[in-house]
């Protein structure tokens, strides 16, 4: 019986986590604190780190990624470099084993459909950490699109504004700004709508500092997005946001209006003479904004390969948002429209 299978029966866990970053450390906290996790097994490419966080949560550091997977673990959370994710996707495949990933699988599309054979053909779970979904707002967005609450809907605004651009030896392996981050909000239109993507127009622009031109990508991102019923959605993102870090989306229909993110601490100040003041405490960065819905993903996870509810968020998910990111890349430097039939997998 594979891990996968049997993963259904289990109610005692062994969990091993590869990756001890910002993001994993808050999956160690996580998996830590579930009541059916009973032994938690991590490993970083530094070392010291995996023995720091495993001391602090008396969890099991592993020296190596293949000494992780020599255990008899039931599944395995990847929050490690961008880079690994499709091998160790394959690798965990291979040994039956349920898998959470943090987005993206890969940084190109063949990565992420070899990724996502070996999955399919190995029928192993496989979720992937894009944890909007499992954010209060968003999820009431998309119930009322399906409660049809807002009538036949029209427009989509939805942006991703970061406080401060991230270190220069980043960009040049985060596959750009489409990829790395509007790809949340790609992922999240097709959500809360539930309608696909068909046709993208984007710009970009990289007058600030001179590290984005350097690495072929850009601080600043827009994108028009034509939905398959017409609805029509735009999508910007920037890397030099001062006032904080602005994640939001704003749906309008024939009927009503509604905004997701739009709160206390959203790092926006209306200039009008009747409106509130300024926020005090704008959101600092992402694990402050979605630190519930990261803790929610990974409670899902575990639900799921307990076999308690359907995968959240599988691994076409994933590959729809890239194809749209793809897309905008391509019309960014092309300035044409393009068509995201154009770029699915011929052999398909």
């Amino acid at each position: 019986m594979t891990a996968s299978s049997a993963a259904g029966q289990v109610r005692a866990m062994r969990i091993g986590l590869i990756g001890t970053g910002r993001i994993g450390t808050l999956h160690a906290r996580t998996l830590s604190a579930h009541p059916e996790v009973t032994e938690l097994v991590v490993t970083d490419a530094d070392a010291m780190r995996a023995v720091e966080v495993a001391a602090a949560l008396d969890a099991t550091s592993v020296p190596s990624v293949a000494e992780l997977f020599s255990l008899d673990i039931h599944a395995v959370v990847i929050a490690s470099a961008t880079a690994s994710h499709a091998e160790l996707i394959r690798t965990a495949a291979r040994r039956g084993l349920p898998t959470f990933c943090e987005k993206p699988i890969a940084l190109d599309l063949a990565g992420t459909r070899e990724a996502l054979a070996e999955v399919e053909a190995a029928g192993t779970l496989l979720q992937i950490g894009f944890m909007r979904r499992f954010d209060a707002g968003y999820t009431a967005a998309r119930e009322a699109v399906q409660a049809g609450r807002l009538g036949r809907l029209h427009t989509v605004r939805a942006l991703t504004s970061d406080p401060a651009p991230p270190p220069a030896e980043y960009l040049p392996h985060s596959g750009g700004l489409y990829r790395d981050c509007l790809v949340h909000d790609f992922d999240a239109v097709r959500w809360v709508t539930g309608r696909e993507i068909v046709s993208v127009y984007a710009a970009g622009s990289a007058a600030g500092p001179a590290m984005f031109a350097e690495a072929g990508d850009v601080d600043t991102a827009a994108a028009l997005l034509t939905l398959d019923d017409g609805t029509l959605c735009t999508a910007t993102a920037t890397r030099m946001n001062g006032a904080g870090y602005d994640v939001r989306m704003e749906l309008a229909g024939e009927l009503d209006q509604f905004a997701v993110g739009l709160d206390a601490r959203t790092p926006l100040t209306s200039l009008e003479p009747t409106a509130p003041w300024a926020p005090d405490k704008p959101w600092p960065g992402f694990l402050d904004r979605f630190g519930p819905a990261y803790e929610a993903e990974i409670a899902a996870f575990i639900r799921a390969l307990r076999g308690e509810i359907p995968n959240p968020c599988d691994g076409q998910e994933a590959l729809a948002a890239l194809l749209t990111a793809e897309a905008c890349e391509l019309s960014r430097t092309t300035g044409t429209t393009v068509e995201l039939s154009t770029l699915q997998d011929p052999a398909v």
